[in-house]
């Protein structure tokens, strides 16, 4: 059985701390009402880390995405952003939203969805038409949809929609790129060409990644660090820290078997109940740890 792969030794993890971290969350805690959803997180992350978020359905990773994004706020310690709030480091955060409905941006061109990352509502306004195009145009080559920039994004597939917003994401030349499950619905040469893209960018301007997905095994070799989000609480650590029968059984409070079949990691045996519904359905067949 080949081993779930340490962090790069070129990565933020073995650099040792010369880095300001980019994010910084202390003591954080979120909850709705009575319900928490986690507490006590401790989290720094690098310039040029690849963070992998896990956890099951309702485990609090699409309220950390909202978090740092400045759109949730916590109930309890403290969140930094390149040393600032999340809003006000907004606009050097890319981020590569869930697939949805397209409904209203059914009709938008390629090219007026990577627009709006420049000078859209989230921006402000337009800071020039030449130089604008030039730079969607830029992006638009730099992740291989020039040949499609002019199409609606309701004749793109879901690949190709991906590609766009990641493009859009880059737009603003941003120092955290946050995904929000790009890989979800996607096949797995569309899933690799997304993650290739992703890490081509951390590589090229060291932009720190949090990485949020179920699908854990398509960026396995990128993952620097893994934060695990679960019923019996959090583990922050490297892929083979965090992804073991130990750990998550401590996780779930109930026996996890963690095994690894060429390269792959299968989690087997995670409980069933309302707090992972789809998760653990999915990750005793191998497909979602």
């Amino acid at each position: 059985m080949a081993p779930v792969p340490q962090a790069r030794k070129d990565s933020p993890v073995h650099r040792g701390a010369g880095s300001t971290p980019v994010i910084g969350l202390r003591g954080a805690a979120l909850s709705y009402g009575e319900r928490t959803v986690w507490n006590n997180l401790d989290l720094e992350v690098a310039p040029g880390e690849f963070l992998a978020v896990l956890g099951p359905n309702g485990s609090g990773k699409s309220s950390l995405v909202r978090a740092l994004l400045g759109r949730q706020p916590l109930s309890a310690g403290t969140l930094t952003v390149l040393g600032r709030t999340p809003r006000e480091a907004a606009r050097h955060i890319g981020y590569v939203p869930q697939q949805a409905e397209l409904s209203a941006q059914a009709l938008l061109r390629a090219r007026d969805l990577v627009r709006f990352g420049i000078d859209g509502h989230r921006f402000g306004p337009g800071r020039g038409g030449a130089a604008v195009r030039r730079r969607v145009d830029e992006m638009l080559e730099s992740v291989g949809a020039t040949p499609y920039a002019d199409v609606p994004l309701g004749m793109l597939s879901g690949g190709e929609r991906q590609r766009v917003r990641i493009a859009q994401a880059l737009a603003t030349d941003p120092d955290i790129l946050l995904c929000d499950e790009p890989l979800a619905s996607l096949d797995l040469n569309h899933q690799r060409a997304v993650t290739a893209l992703v890490d081509a960018r951390r590589r090229s301007h060291d932009t720190a990644v949090v990485f949020v997905t179920h699908e854990i095994n398509p960026v396995l070799d990128l993952v620097d660090r893994v934060l695990y989000l679960a019923p019996g609480g959090h583990r922050v650590g490297t892929p083979d820290e965090v992804l073991t029968s130990e750990s998550l059984s401590r996780l779930y409070g109930t026996q996890v078997d963690v095994v690894r079949v060429r390269g792959r990691v299968v989690v087997v045996g995670t409980p069933d109940g309302p707090a992972a519904p789809a998760h653990h359905a999915d990750v005793q067949e191998g497909v979602r740890p």
